[in-house]
C-alpha cells in the first residue's frame, strides 16, 4: 500500500495569522513557518495568541526541520515560545534568519537553537522531503516559497507573495523555476490567499516611492512623520531616499522599527547614506522641515511609538501644529478603530493626516494568483493564508483555471490532508488551537479566564466579605458589600443596602436550617444576589462571596 504524504495546517487558515503546517512522510516532519496572532478585542489582557503544537510535541521525534518562508510576526513570532518544546533546527534567509535570532535573544534561547541560513536555491535533504528555496517578493525582503519534494510528488508552498518586476531590494520573483517545477510536474500548491478577491495585479512596491516624493514636495515646510511596518525594509528604504533627497535628516522611533533597521544595515539590506541617520536626542538642532521620524505604530497600536507621540507620552515629539503624519499601510482587519482613533487624535493636534496612496499590498492579487497557477500547473489546490473568503475565492480561481472541483481542498486547521500520487483526501483531524500569551505566562489563561474578564471588563465585581469564627463556623460580622466597576457606590447607597439585606437574609436562612457548609453558604450567596441584581437591574456582574475566618 502507498505511503501517503500528510500536510497538517495546524494555524493559520480561516484567520489572518499564526501560520504553521506539518509536512508528514513515513515517520518525518518538516513543519513550514511558525508565527502568532494578534489578539481579538474580546481576549481582554492577552499580548500574542499562538498556536497549540500538542501534536508536533507529541511526535517530537519524527521532527526533521522547521522552515520559514519571511521574517514576518505570523510567520516567525511564536518561535521562542515553542521552540524550546521541539528540539529542531530551523532553516531561514538571511535577514529572516537575524530578525528570528533578535527574538531568540531577547528570550534568552539564542544558544540554545540550531539555525541554518540558507540561499535562494539552496535544497535541504531531510530524508524523506528535500525542501527547496525559491525567490519570491513580499513586503520584506528575503521573502520564499518553498518546494517540497516527497515520494509522491512536489508541493509548492508560495508562502506570502506578490509579483513585482521592479523591487526596491533585490531581484524580481524567480518565475523561471516556478515553470520549471511546473514542467517537471507538481502535485499541488499551497497559494497565499490574502488578496485573492481583489482583481487584476498588485502595485510594485515602487510606486510608493513615487507617492512619498510627491508629498515630501508638497509639505517641504512641515516636519514629516511616517508611520509603517518595522518589517518593510523596502519601505523604509525608500523614505530613507526621499529624505536624503529632500535634504531631511532621518529619526528612527519604536524598538521593533529600530532592531529592525540595525538588523538590515548590517547584513546590507538597508543603504543609508551618512549623515543621515541621527538620535531623536538631537531633534531640536534641526528645523522641522529638515526632519523625517520613522516610525512603528501604523495600526494603532497602544504602546507602539505613534501612539505615544500622539498622546505625548513621548519624551523628545511631540505633535505640533502643521506635522505631516503618513500612515504607509493598510489597517489590519480587526485594527481599524484603533487606527481611525489615533488619526484622529493627530488631527485634533493640528497635524495634516495622510492614510491613502501611501501604501501597496504584499500580498498577490486575482490575475498574479492567476499566473502562479498556471506556471506551477498543480494537481491539487490548497488555498492557505487566509480567513475563509479568501480560501474560498482562491478556490474559485483555481476552478476558473481547470482544477476540477473535487481537487480543490479549503482545510480546516487540524485536518489532515492525506496525498498519494493519484489521490487525496482528508483523512483524519489532529488537535489545534490557540495559547493565550499574557505577561510572562503561556497557556495559562484559557477561555473560562478570558470569559471572567469579560464579565468583569462588562458588569464589574460584587464582593460579599463575612467574619467566621474558626471553630464553630458562626457568623461575627457582616455580610459587607465591596463593588468595583458595577456602581457609583456614593451616589448608590439604597441599593448596597438592599444588597446587604439579600446577602444577609440569605445567610441567616442557611443558618436556621442547619447548614454551615461553605461552599454551599458561597454557592447560595451568589446565586440569591446575582437573581436579586438581575431584577433590580438587568446586570450581571461577578459575585464573589468571601469569607475570613477569625
Amino acid at each position: 500500500m502507498e505511503e501517503k504524504l500528510k500536510i497538517i495546517p495546524l494555524g493559520g487558515l480561516e484567520q489572518i495569522g499564526m501560520n504553521i503546517t506539518a509536512f508528514e512522510y513515513d515517520g518525518e516532519i518538516v513543519v513550514v513557518d511558525c508565527g502568532l496572532a494578534f489578539p481579538e478585542d474580546d481576549m481582554l489582557g492577552i499580548d500574542l495568541v499562538i498556536p497549540d503544537i500538542s501534536y508536533l510535541k507529541d511526535n517530537k521525534e519524527k521532527l526533521k526541520g522547521l522552515f520559514i518562508t519571511h521574517g514576518h510576526e505570523d510567520h516567525i513570532g511564536a518561535i521562542p515560545y515553542v521552540i524550546k518544546d521541539l528540539d529542531i533546527p530551523v532553516y531561514a534567509t538571511r535577514l529572516t534568519m537575524a530578525l528570528i535570532e533578535g527574538k531568540l535573544r531577547e528570550h534568552m534561547l539564542e544558544n540554545d537553537v540550531r539555525r541554518i541560513v540558507v540561499s535562494y536555491g539552496d535544497t535541504i535533504d531531510t530524508g524523506n522531503i528535500k525542501v527547496e528555496y525559491i525567490k519570491t517578493n513580499h513586503s520584506i525582503s528575503d521573502a520564499a516559497a518553498l518546494a517540497l519534494h516527497t515520494p509522491v510528488g512536489v508541493i509548492v508552498h508560495t508562502g506570502d507573495f506578490k509579483i513585482d518586476y521592479t523591487p526596491v531590494i533585490g531581484d524580481p520573483i524567480d518565475l523561471q523555476r516556478f515553470a520549471t517545477l511546473g514542467k517537471e510536474g507538481v502535485l499541488a500548491l499551497m497559494c497565499d490567499s490574502t488578496n485573492a478577491e481583489r482583481p487584476g495585479f498588485t502595485s510594485s512596491e515602487k510606486t510608493v516611492g513615487k507617492a512619498f516624493e510627491t508629498i515630501f514636495n508638497d509639505y517641504s515646510g512641515s516636519r514629516i512623520y511616517v508611520a509603517t511596518f518595522a518589517s518593510n525594509i523596502d519601505r523604509v528604504q525608500q523614505i530613507i531616499d526621499a529624505a536624503n533627497k529632500h535634504g531631511r535628516k532621518v529619526i528612527v522611533q519604536g524598538r521593533s522599527m529600530v532592531n529592525v533597521v540595525e538588523a538590515a544595515r548590517e547584513l546590507g539590506y538597508l543603504s543609508v547614506p551618512d549623515k543621515t541617520l541621527i538620535d531623536v536626542e538631537q531633534v531640536d538642532n534641526y528645523p522641522d522641515e529638515q526632519l523625517v521620524i520613522i516610525t512603528t505604530g501604523s495600526q494603532g497600536e497602544t504602546m507602539a511609538a505613534l501612539n505615544r507621540i500622539a498622546n505625548s507620552r513621548n519624551k523628545r515629539l511631540q505633535i505640533k501644529h502643521g506635522d505631516t503624519v503618513i500612515f504607509s499601510s493598510n489597517p489590519i482587519p480587526g485594527n481599524e478603530k484603533a487606527v481611525s482613533k489615533v488619526i484622529n487624535e493627530l488631527s485634533m493636534q493640528g497635524a495634516n493626516v495622510i492614510y491613502q496612496d501611501a501604501h501597496v499590498s504584499g500580498h498577490a492579487c486575482a490575475e498574479e494568483i492567476k499566473l502562479i497557477y498556471t506556471l506551477v500547473k498543480p494537481k491539487y489546490s490548497i488555498p492557505v493564508h487566509g480567513e475563509y473568503k479568501h480560501l474560498k475565492a482562491q478556490a474559485r480561481i483555481a476552478e476558473s483555471l481547470g482544477i476540477p472541483k473535487d481537487n480543490i481542498f479549503i482545510l480546516e486547521s487540524g485536518n489532515t490532508l492525506s496525498l498519494g500520487r493519484d489521490s487525496a483526501a482528508i483523512t483524519d483531524k489532529v488537535k489545534t488551537g490557540a495559547l493565550f500569551v499574557d505577561g510572562l505566562g503561556v497557556g495559562d489563561v484559557g477561555n473560562v479566564v478570558l470569559r471572567d474578564r469579560q464579565i468583569l471588563a462588562e458588569n464589574g465585581v460584587v464582593m460579599v466579605l463575612m467574619a467566621i469564627e474558626k471553630d464553630s463556623g458562626e457568623k461575627i460580622s457582616g455580610p459587607e458589600i465591596i463593588t468595583r466597576g458595577f456602581i457609583y457606590v456614593k451616589e448608590s447607597d439604597e441599593i448596597m443596602v438592599q444588597m446587604q439585606e439579600v446577602a444577609g437574609d440569605t445567610i441567616d436562612d442557611l443558618y436556621r436550617r442547619g447548614i454551615h457548609d461553605w461552599n454551599k453558604i458561597k454557592s447560595e450567596i451568589r446565586d440569591s444576589l446575582s437573581s436579586f441584581i438581575w431584577q433590580k437591574m438587568k446586570r450581571r456582574p461577578m459575585v464573589l462571596p468571601i469569607f475570613i475566618e477569625v
